[in-house]
């Protein structure tokens, strides 16, 4: 049996009705990055982008910071060693991006600017954190067509 169709059977045994469209997700509730520093996250994440901590629960136990960003919650969680840089990111919407890009070069962090995939009406950039993790920053270009 081929998986696609065993994953069926395996649902259908269990209940699963065929019609229900997906599982009913209405938003992304929190994204979760791995660092390996939290002041030196904080201090990218909190005082260069102006993001706001928040508290964590206090059952972890383990390193890390929250950041409110509109009703979603980035995670930043502390682990021993740093992963490899990699093309997975997140984005934030920014209201001015091209301010927000002089600010980031200011602190020393590099700007790549993407032109290649051209969203209309929208300019990005990405940048990377502490660890390596890609940060993308977009909004408006100032066109009309947004």
């Amino acid at each position: 049996m081929n998986p696609a169709r065993a994953l069926r059977a395996s649902l259908h045994s269990r209940g699963y009705n065929p019609r229900m469209t997906g599982i009913g997700a209405e938003r992304i509730d929190h994204v979760a990055i791995d660092i390996t520093d939290v002041e030196k996250a904080r201090a990218f994440y909190g005082g260069l982008l102006g993001l706001k901590e928040i508290p964590r629960p206090t059952s972890f136990t383990f390193g890390g910071a929250w950041y409110q960003i509109g009703p979603e919650v980035l995670h930043l969680v502390s682990r021993a060693e740093r992963l490899a840089p990699a093309p997975h990111h997140f984005c934030l919407w920014v209201s001015n991006v091209h301010a927000a890009a002089e600010v980031v070069k200011a602190a020393g962090c590099e700007v790549v600017w993407d032109t290649k995939f051209k969203i209309p009406g929208i300019d990005r950039f990405f940048t990377r954190d502490p660890d390596g993790n890609r940060v993308e920053l977009q909004g408006t270009d100032g066109s009309t067509s947004t």
